[in-house]
């Protein structure tokens, strides 16, 4: 079965998802069936950007391409927020970032790998995207290394260290997609001309439709995931901590590992490095202060004081994808190297008894 024939297969979730919600078939049922639903969803909302983004022309597509590369996970995420989930929020973000850097990379090397013995891609953005996820740790490690060095700290003081962090993060965020759109875009040509390469003009007001329909649908199924979401877990005997760092993140980002894989067995990595890479990029620099933001809108109060095993896992995840990707170079075994990591780092999550929130 091709990859299009799956995505239309798990259409028919859409529909059997909203009967088992409706038809009251029980919340573990209803959990299972939104989530196969939003993948087939993700996937077309990804489509309908790319193809906008050929019509719109590089700079705005670029934009278009950042504002919406994560819209899954920030609707789920946002939702979970409202529901007042904020330990699920801030383990999906922690999640996001180790599933792309470790999993989609992994995957990408390894099945690249397997098929040219060694891929390159540009050594430059490496290294600028290593910086940038250094800044990024060291900006959410700081308001939890402040809760766990001061004592009896506010949480209001946490609070305002963390609007004022997500505010630097966007800024840093803007001026990244500035170096990558504008300054240094030359950099960036071999993946956009992979991504251009097979587009004929496609119809603007067609796709606009489609990924404003898919938004919706994945708002509305996003609400009965997470609403069943606690009841479900623990029917599967899984604590908040790994269903937030491993299972949604998982459903959220399935359409990005899909391309990035795909476009890495082209041997097109710098591509697929754009892709997962990137998008771990938007999740720390971007999506993580969008939520601290809405959270403090909302009245549902969202700081950046992370559980500390998550972020020894973002750190090590960090760490072991900038060492291997700093050289421009690629091959099977490093990817074998950091799928063992996301395995290692997914036992833990599995066999960590509880998520300790602090503040």
């Amino acid at each position: 079965m091709s990859g299009k024939n799956i995505l239309l297969f798990l259409l028919l979730f859409i529909p059997v998802s909203l009967a088992a919600n409706f038809l009251h078939w029980g919340n573990l049922i209803v959990f299972i069936t939104a989530g196969l639903a939003i993948l087939p969803l993700a996937a077309w909302m990804g489509t309908a950007t790319e193809e906008i983004a050929v019509v719109v022309g590089p700079t705005l597509g670029g934009l278009l391409n950042a504002t919406f590369g994560n819209a899954t996970e920030l609707i789920i995420a946002l939702i979970a927020l409202n529901a007042g989930l904020v330990d699920v929020v801030k383990a999906s973000i922690t999640g996001s970032i180790i599933s792309n850097l470790l999993l989609v990379m992994g995957f990408s090397m390894l099945l690249g790998g397997l098929r040219y013995k060694e891929q390159t891609f540009q050594s430059v953005v490496a290294r600028v995207n290593a910086s940038s996820m250094n800044l990024a740790v060291i900006a959410i490690l700081l308001p939890t290394a402040m809760n766990y060095t001061s004592a009896g700290i506010s949480e209001k003081i946490l609070q305002n260290l963390s609007l004022a962090v997500a505010v630097v993060l966007i800024l840093v965020y803007a001026l990244t997609l500035l170096f990558s759109m504008k300054t240094h875009a030359y950099l960036y040509e071999v993946g956009v001309a992979d991504a251009e390469e097979v587009h004929t003009k496609p119809n603007v007001w067609l796709w606009s439709g489609v990924l404003l329909v898919c938004t919706l649908l994945v708002a509305f199924e996003s609400e009965m995931l997470v609403g069943t979401l606690e009841e479900a877990t623990s029917q599967l005997g899984l604590t908040s901590l790994f269903t937030g760092v491993i299972v949604v993140p998982i459903i959220g980002n399935a359409a990005e590992h899909a391309t990035a894989v795909t476009v890495a067995m082209k041997d097109k990595m710098d591509l697929s490095l754009s892709v997962a890479v990137g998008s771990s990029m938007q999740i720390a620099l971007f999506v993580a202060p969008v939520l601290v933001i809405a959270g403090w809108v909302l009245g549902k109060p969202m700081d950046l004081d992370f559980n500390p095993f998550e972020m020894v896992a973002v750190a090590v995840a960090v760490l072991i994808a900038n060492s291997i990707s700093s050289d421009g170079k690629s091959n099977w075994l490093e990817g074998t190297l950091l799928l063992a990591a996301y395995t290692v780092l997914g036992l833990a999550f599995y066999f960590h008894p509880v998520i300790s929130s602090v503040g």
